[in-house]
């Protein structure tokens, strides 16, 4: 209908103040699902996306990928949902997902040339993607995930972008029981590392230069914890890593010391983007025959089997919740480093 409206908070500028905002919504396709959100996690994307850090920010925009809520209106087509059911929306709300899509026919589909990211980006009509900062979002059904029982929906949100941003490059790069995991960065992203990391059986390495984590560290299911304000640590852990994920913003030219951390064809995983070039001793790199890769988010099936593994294992992010309404006090909470560790707005 022509005054459908979803309010939400929106920015009007770069920066860090959102203010109320009502958009008119996409008509609800054939394949089509709106969600009554309950529950949005606040990522570090959508402060970079704020800033400007990343891109032109298209306005006004709402910003938020990590949603939860009750589907409350479904597209004729769509059969694997029903009105109630409890879902979550992630980092993508469309890709073509044909057969010939070179992206799309290899579970790879957040590479999709026809990709949709969930919040400042065109639809082909030309109509922009609106987050998860709202009362209520409408997406493509392949992109709204049932929530598995046994999750507890507060905790939910996170694990649809940090959850699987840690999880599928652990799948998709063969990460087994004895392996010797590094997680570089014990913030959002990290606490969640470890905790996959050890429920596949991984031999967990925390690496920190916060040693008041240690514990916490510990208690997630991390075998060892490294302090690398610590010489005598840092040396304990040289030439020991399989793998090794980098959860955390480093400085580019922090890479020549983690490539020394790794055994001979270990894989360095990049998760977070440096602000500049990296920068690192091709002799390292060669002479230890070290691997550099790095992993964007989870298709769809990853989502899937991150929600399902989480469940099973009991994995769930440390939160701090805010009210929608306090949505600004939140952005400002995350953006000096104070979140422990993901915050979840609460609608």
């Amino acid at each position: 209908m022509a005054d459908e409206k979803i309010s939400g908070y929106a920015a009007f500028e770069p920066g860090l103040k959102l203010k109320p905002w009502s958009y008119t919504p996409r008509p609800l396709g054939a394949n089509d699902v709106e969600i009554d959100i309950l529950y949005s996690g606040i990522c570090g994307s959508d402060l970079h996306t704020l800033k400007e850090e990343w891109g032109p920010l298209s306005c006004p925009a709402i910003v938020g990928h990590e949603i939860a809520g009750k589907v409350t209106k479904l597209g004729s087509k769509v059969s694997t949902l029903a009105i109630g059911d409890f879902v979550g929306v992630g980092a993508q709300v469309y890709a073509c997902l044909k057969k010939d899509c070179k992206a799309c026919s290899r579970n790879l589909d957040p590479h999709c040339p026809h990709s949709v990211p969930t919040y400042n980006a065109k639809y082909e009509d030309g109509q922009q993607s609106q987050g998860g900062y709202a009362e209520a979002v409408r997406v493509d059904a392949n992109y709204v995930f049932k929530i598995p029982d046994g999750l507890d929906p507060v905790h939910v949100a996170p694990l649809l972008c940090a959850g699987v941003t840690t999880f599928s490059p652990m799948l998709r790069h063969g990460v087994k029981k004895g392996d010797r995991v590094g997680i570089v960065g014990i913030g959002g992203l990290g606490h969640l590392a470890i905790q996959y990391a050890a429920a596949l059986g991984a031999e967990v390495y925390a690496f920190s230069h916060s040693s008041n984590k240690r514990e916490q560290c510990l208690e997630l299911g991390a075998t060892h914890f490294i302090d690398t304000s610590k010489k005598d640590e840092l040396e304990s852990a040289r030439r020991t890593l399989d793998y090794l994920f980098v959860t955390s913003n480093a400085e580019s030219n922090q890479y020549n010391e983690y490539i020394s951390w790794m055994d001979f064809e270990g894989k360095i995983v990049m998760l977070s983007l440096p602000k500049n070039h990296m920068t690192f001793s091709p002799f390292e790199f060669v002479l230890n025959e070290v691997a550099i890769t790095g992993s964007l988010i989870g298709g769809g099936s990853m989502i899937r089997k991150t929600l399902d593994f989480s469940a099973q294992h009991g994995i769930k992010p440390i939160i701090e919740k805010y009210p929608i309404e306090d949505v600004n006090e939140a952005l400002q909470h995350m953006d000096k480093g104070k979140a422990r560790y993901r915050i979840v707005l609460t609608h």
